[in-house]
């Protein structure tokens, strides 16, 4: 299935299918980025609890890594991974730790849900699962970011604490900033309970009644709730200072589209994870 819109497109190549943002690709001389589609891939490289994968588990997702990094026109050794923990943890990679293999689970990136860099070969990777990974590039300071925001991290605004990082160690304005918003859940299927629900009206007081502004649904009379952390994400950052025309969202749904995207709510405790990933040439 194609999945290209207005704002990405489907790529498929050697065998490896992703997709790409059409505003990111205006900057191909200075980026590469991708997502990755497909349920035959998988890109966990270590169990929830840090214990280490069966080795022909790690060995698939290193090549399925390899594959997508050889399909964009980059190489594995370049990769550098979070080890994401749903927090709001922003890092900056500052340097490859092994030059000659990817940087996965690492000490240094533990409970580190972004990361941030200015380095060139550094290909900053995030993994999802109806989770949102957002993909940020300053054009004028040479700057990525790569970070993780589940309903946990947005309630966390990691999103704007990635750009608040970036504006303090790289001197990055918010209106040079672009975001995209890779797949993840939507309203359509993220259904929560009360709990979570009071969570992000107390939160986002400051975008006013989140039900009146189509953020918040109720489906179940006084016990399920729709939200919206897309659009969530989307004002938090343009209240930041980012531009609205350079937050990109892919518009796609983990959940319409589990048939290619990995998705928790569908695949539960086996879940599968796609990533996201970029890096300056």
């Amino acid at each position: 299935m194609d999945l290209s819109n207005e704002n990405i497109l489907y790529i498929q190549k050697n065998g490896v299918e992703y997709l790409q943002f059409k505003k990111l690709l205006e900057y191909k001389e200075t980026i590469n980025h991708a997502y990755s589609l497909g349920l035959d891939k998988n890109y966990r490289t270590a169990k929830a609890n840090k214990e280490k994968l069966d080795k022909k588990i790690y060995q698939k997702a290193i090549k399925d890594y390899e594959k997508l990094c050889y399909a964009i026109g980059s190489k594995p050794e370049h990769l550098v991974k979070t080890n994401q923990a749903h927090t709001d943890e922003v890092k900056i990679a500052k340097q490859k730790i092994n030059q000659d293999k990817p940087d996965f689970n690492l000490e240094q990136y533990a409970k580190t849900d972004g990361l941030i860099t200015n380095q060139k070969d550094m290909m900053l990777s995030t993994t999802n699962a109806d989770c949102i990974l957002l993909l940020f590039f300053d054009p004028k300071n040479k700057v990525i970011a790569n970070s993780h925001s589940g309903w946990r991290g947005t309630l966390q605004r990691i999103s704007v604490k990635t750009i608040q990082k970036m504006n303090k160690e790289f001197g990055c304005k918010p209106e040079d900033i672009i975001c995209c918003i890779c797949p993840s859940i939507r309203k359509c299927h993220f259904e929560v309970e009360e709990e979570v629900k009071l969570s992000f009206e107390e939160e986002f007081k400051d975008l006013g009644n989140l039900s009146e502004n189509g953020i918040i649904e109720e489906t179940i009379p006084n016990q399920k709730w729709h939200i919206d952390t897309v659009k969530i994400n989307q004002e938090i950052l343009k209240r930041q200072g980012l531009k609205p025309e350079n937050i990109i969202d892919s518009g796609i749904c983990s959940v319409c589209h589990s048939n290619m995207i990995h998705s928790y709510r569908i695949e539960k405790q086996n879940y599968g994870l796609n990533t996201a990933l970029i890096e300056l040439k």
